[in-house]
């Protein structure tokens, strides 16, 4: 069997209609497009078809609203960051949650060695926001909420429109920050009329090379540039800009919105014939991915008494990709931050799996792993220290 990639919240395929895309740029358009010449000018005009092309995939109206970044980490740095460095009161309040991205999680701790007042929301047992405690810590100090549009390991989507509008009726100071990278390309995204002032994407997410992301900043919010410089992107980001991988992340968008309809629908089949047929044949694999509303491609199982990481080399022997959490935090042994604020059970708390899926992900590959995925875990109850725990679940 060919490699079963279901590892797909890590990283995507870059479509090949996207790379055909890209080819010019890499090729014969080259030139600077910040240049004066007729050359570079192919290079500025292509760019701003992108900007279009993102705008309409993210919902909104105004192309001008989009600044293209290296990747989503930068752009989330940008956005938290230029929000607390325009603060006067260098002390002031933060709220994010417990289960965010490190990429937010490590600016939040950072900034808060450097003086500021941090609040993490919980999540309850499915995965689903502690929305009322959220909105209980807002006060006149909170210059700044964060919370993720989908949870890169759970797939769970939470409510950020209406949490937006909420935080604004409390303080209409405070500015909302959403991680839209787990969203993109999966689920309709509309920010044109909501009360979110910065959303970032990632273009490896959905299909864009790796190396390329998106800042949705709302007209009219001021923040201080991360990277200062030239005038490019409208002198809120500057740097040279990557023509060919913007142009690629442009044609993804489109892409994306094209065949939303399928993520929705057909990603969403086969995420649950995946789940389905693993739960039914594993009699210690538990459903950690509980929350009711979820992205239509990812599920995350954890086997209880087996050993998360021996899963995955058993499975690599397969040709069968996945994951054990975020990939920013593979080669760490400490269980995952998400499945904790959940408070999933020790016993599966280090077997737990992540499996994620894409619109090139097929029935046969499906099929593979639902036969497979329970074969290793037999395998492995068979060597694993608890066998009394796992024979009276009865295997």
């Amino acid at each position: 069997m060919k490699n079963v990639y279901l590892d797909n919240n890590a990283t995507t395929k870059i479509d090949d209609k996207v790379v055909e895309k890209m080819m010019p740029y890499l090729t014969e358009n080259y030139a600077n497009p910040s240049s004066m010449y007729d050359t570079a000018h192919v290079c500025a005009n292509a760019i701003e078809e992108a900007r279009v092309q993102v705008a309409e995939f993210l919902g909104v109206k105004n192309e001008k609203n989009i600044i293209f970044t290296s990747c989503a980490t930068e752009s989330a740095n940008t956005a938290i960051k230029g929000v607390v460095n325009r603060c006067e009161n260098k002390n002031c309040h933060i709220i994010t949650t417990q289960v965010e991205h490190p990429c937010v999680l490590s600016v939040y701790e950072n900034l808060e060695k450097k003086g500021c007042k941090a609040t993490y929301v919980p999540v309850n047992e499915n995965g689903e926001l502690n929305i009322e405690y959220l909105l209980s810590k807002v006060t006149p100090e909170t210059v700044l909420v964060s919370v993720m549009h989908a949870n890169n390991e759970t797939g769970a989507i939470y409510p950020v429109y209406d949490i937006a509008k909420e935080v604004k009726k409390i303080n209409k100071d405070t500015k909302v920050f959403v991680d839209g990278v787990q969203a993109a390309g999966k689920i309709p995204i509309e920010l044109e009329d909501t009360d979110i002032d910065f959303y970032s994407v990632s273009g490896h997410k959905f299909h864009a090379p790796k190396g390329v992301g998106v800042l949705y900043v709302k007209k009219g919010n001021l923040f201080e540039p991360l990277l200062l410089g030239g005038h490019q992107e409208s002198s809120l980001r500057a740097g040279t800009q990557n023509t060919p991988y913007i142009v690629g992340l442009g044609e993804a968008a489109r892409l994306a919105k094209e065949n939303l309809t399928y993520e929705l629908t057909e990603v969403k089949r086969l995420r649950d014939k995946l789940e389905n047929g693993i739960l039914s044949a594993v009699k210690n694999a538990k459903l950690n991915s509980k929350s009711k509303e979820r992205v239509p491609n990812t599920t995350n199982i954890g086997f209880e008494y087996i050993e998360g990481e021996l899963i995955l080399l058993y499975l690599n022997e397969l040709n069968i990709n996945a994951s054990s959490g975020s990939a920013c935090t593979s080669g760490s042994l400490d269980p995952s931050h998400v499945l904790r604020a959940q408070k999933v059970p020790f016993t599966s708390l280090h077997g737990s799996i992540r499996f994620s899926l894409s619109r090139f992900t097929t029935e046969e590959e499906i099929d593979y792993a639902v036969k497979n995925v329970p074969e290793v875990i037999k395998k492995l109850a068979r060597i694993s220290p608890f066998q009394d725990e796992l024979r009276a679940l009865g295997l």
